[in-house]
């Protein structure tokens, strides 16, 4: 197997440059770099990512954990900072959660195994896995979180400002002129600290607007089982919500099925907004209403964050990032009947 000392040799340059044109091609000049990107190609030369990291005690690898990679917004993410972290020189190893800590932790166990030089996290729920991420971040790990993080979470961040999106939402149900909005989410579990569901709520009050207790359910089950099982539910009460406000895309999967099944039109019956704005929306009849989280933005601060603590040798360097979020009307959401 061809050494990097081969290719510098062949190259005429000293093993340093060689590596450069490997890590840092933006430090050499153009017909040096070319001179060792020659060689290697005569040689087909490929660096021991495994060596490497064992040197240096990490490898130009990032660890991607998000929560379904099913959902269109983490396949989106994931694209987004696979791409990104090429530009920097690194690769990404991508694994799921399932939003489960318990799941997570044998998950960053093996991230570490491979000496990834940063995690970018989608932290799950009922749980907290903060007490290992400590311990990676002292042992130089990067870590920032991506859509949502554990309360009391000391690492950076990349987020929606979710608050603000929820208010912007019901604000905009409000002005149609709907009182009586529930919100497909996990309002009340306190297992499943979700940002949204808990800015629900005050986001009512702020408005003035009442909560009946029978709307004030959590989502019996995570995605779309839990929105089709929890619409079902509302839309049978005496007096059903006019508006479903869906705590993300596959929320919204789940409540139009319900809704089909029970009958009931969109928005003559009932109005429907959701978080997250995926391609099938505009596809359906009506095409939903939608909150848009700028996805391809949160995966650039997020990878390029992680890459500058690495690069820095600072891994506990702390940025808080939150984004606004796009409505996009489309004709889902019309006033009540009467």
């Amino acid at each position: 197997m061809p050494t990097i000392k081969d290719v510098a040799k062949r190259a005429g340059v000293s093993p340093t440059t060689a590596k450069r044109a490997l890590y840092e091609p933006h430090l050499l000049a153009p017909e040096t770099l070319e001179r060792v990107r020659k060689a290697i190609e005569e040689l087909g030369y490929e660096p021991d990512l495994n060596a490497g990291g064992l040197r240096r005690g990490w490898n130009r690898t990032l660890g991607l954990v998000v929560g379904d990679i099913l959902e269109p917004f983490f396949a989106a993410l994931a694209r987004a900072v696979i791409q990104r972290a090429r530009e920097k020189g690194y690769g990404v190893i991508t694994v799921e959660n399932e939003y489960r800590a318990d799941h997570e932790l044998p998950l960053l166990r093996t991230l570490h195994g491979y000496r990834v030089a940063g995690i970018l996290l989608r932290s799950g729920f009922w749980g907290s896995n903060l007490g290992y991420l400590k311990r990676l971040q002292s042992r130089g790990v990067a870590v920032v979180e991506v859509d949502h993080f554990y309360p009391g979470s000391p690492f950076s961040h990349v987020m929606l400002d979710n608050e603000r999106g929820v208010l912007e939402g019901v604000r905009y149900l409000a002005e149609l002129g709907h009182r009586r909005i529930a919100f497909l989410g996990y309002i009340g579990n306190p297992e499943v600290p979700d940002e949204r569901s808990l800015a629900f709520p005050k986001a009512m009050r702020a408005l003035g607007f009442p909560l009946p207790e029978a709307y004030l359910r959590p989502l019996p089950a995570l995605g779309e089982p839990g929105a089709y099982a929890l619409t079902h539910e509302l839309m049978r009460l005496p007096e059903p919500p006019t508006a479903l406000f869906a705590v993300s895309g596959a929320g919204a999967a789940g409540a139009l099925r319900a809704l089909k099944e029970l009958g009931l039109r969109i928005p003559q019956d009932v109005s429907l907004l959701t978080f997250d704005n995926y391609s099938w929306m505009e596809l359906v009849d009506p095409p939903l209403d939608a909150i848009e989280q700028p996805v391809e933005e949160m995966a650039r601060l997020a990878t390029e964050l992680v890459v500058r603590m690495v690069e820095s040798r600072d891994p506990s360097l702390v940025v808080h990032y939150r984004l606004p979020g796009r409505l996009i009307r489309r004709g889902s959401c019309a006033p009540p009947r009467g």
